[in-house]
């Protein structure tokens, strides 16, 4: 026999019902909207950023929406993903910039409209162009890399190939300016013999290479943009048997290459760590969003040189420490 519910019991429990709607509706409405736009998103080095930015968005909360350009330089992306996340209510965008002056427009007409913008990894052209900037110390990280460099070709004169990101871009130029400092020569000084951009890419890393290689056959420094770059510079120098003569450093400190550090075929590389800058601007935006209050300023998220070969007075931490600790943890 079917029962009969009480009227009185109904009506309680559709209000309820009703109720918990209204609730979460009202509690989906106050999450807080942070967008995420990197670079790309198959470097590992972004895609430990953005899982940075999902570990944070999940703890605090937040609603994360991620874009990314097509390529290392995809400046029309960018200022699309940042036109779609206005739209979506974000209140914080967080962006690696491909092209430091042609994205500040778009950054403006952002923070025009009460977005906090932070920029990770790559400061902007004016920096100021952000609310804040939560990255490492590019510059120092290629004087690490310059000091060591130095130090372990002792009274050997260098022959130094620079292969560098692309013109223009203020990472690129941080960390190149950085490591002749640390090198102790200045752009045109005779012992740099060799200048090509990368775009920070492996194949293209190659090719530089051996264009430098055929342009100065005596090459016995190479700097690179960061580590795809320094593995495709490895396979031109092993191809034509230099593996052994020339000492390649660079700047990144990911797993794979510590990994290439460890195997030696990276004399050493400055570590950063992507996963540690996206999570505070994450928490940033959040804090943004529930209090109104922005973050400003330089946020140094620290830079570690990695070798397995230390030098007197260069200060270091083995391969094991990259390891554990590369891209800001694994």
């Amino acid at each position: 026999m079917r029962s009969r519910q009480h009227p009185v019991v109904t009506r309680i429990a559709m209000l309820c019902l009703a109720a918990s709607a209204a609730c979460a509706t009202a509690a989906f409405a106050d999450q807080p909207v942070i967008g995420l736009i990197t670079k790309t998103d198959t470097n590992p080095f972004f895609v430990k950023m953005k899982q940075g930015a999902e570990g944070a968005a999940q703890k605090d909360g937040a609603k994360l929406l991620t874009a990314a350009g097509k390529f290392d330089g995809d400046n029309a992306s960018q200022v699309t993903a940042i036109e779609n996340m206005m739209t979506a209510g974000a209140k914080a965008i967080l962006i690696t910039p491909s092209d430091t002056k042609a994205i500040v427009p778009s950054i403006k007409k952002a923070r025009d409209a009460g977005v906090m913008v932070v920029a990770l990894d790559t400061p902007t052209d004016p920096q100021s162009a952000t609310d804040a900037l939560f990255a490492t110390d590019n510059f120092k990280a290629g004087i690490l890399i310059g000091e060591y460099a130095k130090k372990a070709l002792g009274s050997k004169p260098a022959k130094i190939a620079t292969l560098d990101l692309a013109p223009g871009v203020s990472v690129g130029v941080l960390r190149h300016n950085g490591f002749l400092q640390g090198m102790g020569v200045k752009d045109g000084d005779p012992s740099v013999v060799c200048s090509q951009d990368t775009r920070g890419d492996q194949a293209k890393g190659q090719t530089a290479m051996e264009n430098c290689l055929q342009k100065a056959p005596d090459i016995n420094v190479v700097y690179t943009i960061n580590e795809p770059a320094a593995a495709g510079a490895y396979r031109a120098l092993k191809a034509a048997g230099k593996d052994k003569d020339v000492m390649i450093v660079s700047i990144d400190g990911g797993c794979e290459g510590v990994r290439n550090v460890k195997a030696g075929q990276i004399a050493a590389t400055s570590q950063q760590y992507p996963l540690k800058m996206a999570a505070l601007g994450v928490e940033a935006g959040v804090d943004y969003a529930k209090s109104g209050k922005k973050v400003n300023g330089y946020h140094d998220t620290g830079v570690t040189l990695i070798t397995d070969k230390p030098m007197s007075g260069v200060d270091s931490k083995d391969t094991g420490y990259g390891l554990a600790n590369c891209w800001g943890g694994n």
